[in-house]
């Protein structure tokens, strides 16, 4: 007998001393732990559940809580002269499948949630109640009459523009001066 079972978002196909890896449970090694079966199968009859099949359980005993081997996630970008190199390890939890039987599940039916759900809107209403009456006893707090205002202050008066400075006008640049090789002067022969 098989069966499909949900956990971390994932599916499993799984039969009794299957050994699954999953995502990390908050389960101690060596506890048991139940999942929800949406498919099983015993070779003759397959039953499919509605989301999940509520008479049937499934049994798995944790055999460590481990990491998975490194992932390298490198980034970069071309003549940009970016590289990133990280590594990831992602954790899971180890599990050897025990049981794959007809017996009820743990897990609460439909009809036990909607119950349930039924229970605590009525809860919630009640405690609402109570609150409301709470609010209604209070004495309304007494307004402050508002206060007065004072006159206005005139708008402060703006200082008049800077004066411009009449510009002068821009010397006239002179040409370079040409530099003339200068010869050393001869010495006369002696």
């Amino acid at each position: 007998m098989y069966a499909i079972i949900r956990s971390g978002g994932k599916q499993y196909k799984v039969e009794p001393g299957t050994v699954v890896k999953v995502e990390k449970l908050d389960a101690e090694v060596g506890s048991e732990v139940t999942f929800e079966a949406l498919m099983a199968s015993d070779g003759k009859t397959v039953q499919i559940g509605d989301p999940v099949l509520a008479e049937l359980v499934v049994k798995g005993k944790v055999l460590a809580q481990d990491k998975a081997k490194k992932v390298i996630v490198f980034k970069y970008k071309p003549k940009k002269d970016y590289r990133k190199k990280q590594g990831h390890r992602q954790p899971y939890t180890k599990i050897e499948i025990v049981q794959v039987g007809t017996e009820t599940a743990k897990a609460k039916p439909a009809a036990a949630k909607k119950d349930s759900a039924a229970k605590t809107a009525e809860k919630s209403a009640a405690e609402k109640k109570p609150a409301a009456k709470k609010t209604a006893e209070k004495p309304a707090a007494e307004k402050k009459p508002a206060a007065k205002k004072t006159a206005e202050k005139p708008a402060a008066e703006k200082k008049p523009a800077a004066k411009k400075t009449a510009e002068k006008p821009a010397a006239e640049k002179k040409p370079a001066a040409k530099k003339t090789a200068e010869k050393p002067a001869e010495k006369p022969a002696e």
